[in-house]
């Protein structure tokens, strides 16, 4: 262990373990100082007698002077028990306390510092750097997939992992950082250093990575750990805020270069830059509208057509959302589904969109079909078929009119998972589309073992089909393939007549794309069926039960 560490190490103990002297019992030394005052008062008296009473040349000493000195030595005695005893009991009272007051203070696991004891521990280092002409950088480290780890491995070997992550922090930081577990698997340094000494702390920083990413071994096992890093430095702080920023307040901006850090693919350092605080506050309004606008039915569907390509028959819709937002207008579900997925709520805004779909497609033509994508997040939920057949219930619409997309995407997570989930939506009567096929997740062996009814060819294939022989070799691959699996084709992206040109050569396929029109709110797509006699009402009556039956029989 390094005398960096050591140093740490004793201060934090010592700064935690001293003791002040306990108050003294005053009462019992009176008692007993005042019990003495006496003795010596009466026994100058008494004792004299008492000593020429026993060598018989005296009478016999005063009686009453000779209990008062009797009753002074027990007053003594007690005095002096009592104030030993009470001695000892608020030393004993006083050494608890500082331990209480101690493990107030320090993270009990990895002996250092805690969130409560940092900011003001951290408060008087930047009140000597400030003093000194020096600057304090705080590097806030998070360690990546722990919560993995402690799943996986059990809690044990979690504690394990952060009392060696703080030691190998602690032997890697300066004799004068700080170090503090501030809660879960998330570390705060504080440092000092010359204001123009970036590069520095970004060797320090670069350091924690390597050491602490070393693995771990444990229990006969090797945990593999690495961490996320986040730095801000008060110069640059208290430059950007025009005054001295809090230890709260640099602690927090290296909060927000960790998350990048994160973001940007974990393992790695970050310092602060004002953008990053802007993204993220831009994030959490995101995240609030999402919320707000979810219970304010703000999130709409959107119909974009598919074509019969060598018919040129419209034959259904795409349900594509959007979200109409008071504060940024109509946004498209690129920017708000990957938020929806990660603050939990993609679930109910799915539901609800399909819900707002169902109803919008009962109006239309009964041979018109509808798709809707569905997030991998859904696919993961058991219950996620029963809720879908509970929705085409309460709006009484016929399963065969709607067809689920689903994303090569999802065929990585848990293929056992999806081919239960895609056997139990078949079953209710739904059809399913494998969507964006061609990005690389899904196999030969996958598309004959899972029960898909189509393929949707990715749009990036479609877009060159024209332009470029490779782009048109694997349209060629894609639809053959089709055809010896027995799965429909769907192309997406058909953006122009020479597109569509290119598709017809290659053989039968149903296509959507901006070539047909963009996609248009229910209100749009009911005058365009209207037009083209394309609604409920216009489809002929179904059969009376007898005639269905006649007809069957004469079948």
């Amino acid at each position: 262990m390094s005398e960096g560490s050591k140093t740490f190490r004793e201060a934090v103990s010592e700064k935690f373990s001293r003791s002040r002297k306990p108050e003294r019992d005053v009462v019992a030394l009176g008692i007993a100082f005042a019990a003495m005052i006496l003795f010596v008062g009466t026994g100058g008296k008494v004792i004299p007698q008492l000593v020429a009473a026993w060598r018989g040349i005296a009478v016999q000493p005063d009686l009453l002077l000779t209990n008062a000195l009797i009753l002074n030595v027990a007053l003594i005695i007690l005095g002096c028990n009592r104030y030993r005893s009470l001695h000892r009991e608020l030393l004993a009272r006083r050494v608890s306390e500082e331990e209480a007051r101690r493990l107030a203070d320090i993270d009990p696991l990895t002996n250092c510092y805690n969130r409560r004891s940092f900011g003001p521990a951290m408060e008087r280092q930047l009140a000597a750097a400030r003093e000194n002409g020096r600057a304090v950088s705080v590097i806030l480290v998070d360690l990546d997939n722990f919560k993995q780890v402690n799943d996986i491995n059990g809690h044990s070997v979690g504690d394990r992992v952060l009392q060696t992550a703080a030691e190998r922090m602690a032997d890697t930081l300066p004799a004068d950082a700080l170090l503090a577990r501030l809660g879960g698997d998330e570390f705060a340094c504080s440092v000092f250093h010359a204001p123009s000494n970036r590069d520095g702390i970004e060797r320090l920083a670069a350091r924690l990575i390597d050491r602490v990413g070393k693995p771990i071994d444990t229990d006969d096992l090797s945990i593999d750990v690495t961490i996320s890093v986040g730095i801000a430095s008060s110069d640059i702080v208290d430059r950007e805020q025009g005054a001295p920023a809090s230890p709260q307040q640099i602690m927090q901006k290296a909060d927000i270069a960790m998350y990048q850090a994160k973001k940007a693919g974990k393992n790695r350092q970050f310092w602060f830059e004002p953008s990053m605080e802007y993204e993220l506050r831009f994030r959490n309004e995101l995240e609030s509208g999402i919320r707000r606008g979810i219970a304010k039915g703000e999130f709409v569907p959107y119909y974009e057509q598919q074509i019969d390509l060598d018919t040129g028959k419209l034959v259904g819709f795409e349900m594509l959302a959007r979200w109409h937002s008071p504060d940024l207008g109509t946004v498209n579900p690129d920017i708000f589904i990957p938020v929806a997925e990660d603050i939990g709520v993609i679930a109910q805004l799915s539901e609800s969109l399909i819900a707002q779909t169902i109803e919008d497609a009962k109006q239309w033509h009964p041979s018109l079909t509808i798709s809707v994508n569905i997030s991998p997040v859904q696919l993961r939920d058991p219950w996620f078929s029963q809720k879908l057949l509970k929705i085409l219930v309460q709006h009484n619409f016929p399963p065969s009119r709607l067809e689920i997309e689903i994303t090569e995407s999802c065929l990585h997570d848990d293929i056992g998972l999806v081919r239960t989930m895609i056997s139990s939506l078949r079953n209710q009567g739904m059809r399913i589309s494998l969507d964006d096929f061609g990005t690389g997740y899904s196999s030969l062996a996958q598309l004959r073992s899972l029960p898909f009814d189509r393929l949707k060819i990715d749009r990036s294939f479609i877009r060159e089909v024209h332009k470029s022989q490779a782009s048109s070799k694997l349209v060629d691959a894609i639809v053959s393939m089709g055809d010896g699996l027995d799965m429909p084709i769907t192309a997406e992206g058909i953006e122009s007549g020479e597109i569509l040109a290119a598709l017809k050569r290659v053989g039968r396929l149903k296509g959507q794309g901006y070539h047909y029109g963009r996609p248009e709110p229910a209100e749009e797509v009911t005058k365009r069926l209207a037009e083209a006699s394309l609604l409920a009402e216009d489809a002929d009556p179904a059969p009376a039960p007898a005639e269905r039956h006649s007809a069957a029989g004469l079948a």
